[in-house]
């Protein structure tokens, strides 16, 4: 079982979390700070039932979710509706609904447990943000979106793969990546999947103590 942090109480949470945050020069409204806390201990304590997240503390947690979350945010347009697929712990899309609640989120992982979590999560959060325990080729087939999200989901080559019936319900896709996209990116040229979709680097960013950038890349159907 994944270690967890030591259980504790709101007030000493979101110290912890600003002590980290102050540390990395990163500024968060303090609304938004009292909810990424509260969601950080509602995951965690999730954590110690199911294997939803190795960042089980406020440093991993600032420096890989929020800091990857805070890129994506930038890309994304007001109002926009947003499908994060595989949402697993909720990263990205929780983050990104409590940093970004001009526009709207929906989860999705096909493994019940995990959206069963991510529901009970998002209530106690207080979000309006809609949970689905199904394959996002099956939301897609009902609701239409402005852009898809997923981190660590499947290779550039599956992805396309996946969406490329859905691209009038997908819009987009923004994909957080790290150091091997050139590689992913290659092996979906030699499948012959970028013939007809373009993958684009619109960011990339260092994460402390990790080797390598991270990247968000945007991949869209051809004209």
């Amino acid at each position: 079982m994944p270690d967890v942090v030591e259980s504790s109480n709101p007030e000493a949470d979101l110290q912890q979390l600003l002590s980290v945050l102050q540390t990395h020069g990163l500024i968060i409204p303090d609304d938004q700070t009292v909810l990424l806390a509260k969601y950080c201990r509602l995951l965690w304590d999730w954590n110690s039932r199911l294997n939803l997240t190795r960042h089980t503390d406020w440093e991993m947690f600032v420096t890989r979710d929020l800091l990857d979350t805070l890129e994506l945010s930038k890309h994304i347009p007001p109002k926009a509706k947003i499908l994060d697929v595989g949402s697993g712990g909720g990263v990205p899309g929780i983050p990104l609904a409590i940093l970004r609640p001009d526009i709207s989120v929906t989860l999705c992982d096909s493994v019940g447990k995990k959206a069963m979590a991510l529901q009970d999560i998002v209530k106690s959060l207080g979000l309006t943000v809609p949970v689905h325990a199904d394959r996002a080729e099956s939301i897609l087939k009902t609701n239409r979106f402005h852009f898809v999200t997923a981190r660590a989901v499947a290779s550039i080559a599956k992805m396309i793969g996946w969406f490329i019936p859905f691209w009038g319900a997908a819009g987009k896709l923004l994909l957080i990546k790290g150091p091997k996209w050139i590689e992913e990116r290659n092996l979906a040229s030699a499948d012959g999947l970028l013939k007809k979709h373009s993958v684009e680097q619109v960011a990339a960013w260092s994460t402390p103590g990790r080797d390598g950038q991270s990247v968000l890349l945007r991949i869209m159907k051809k004209a």
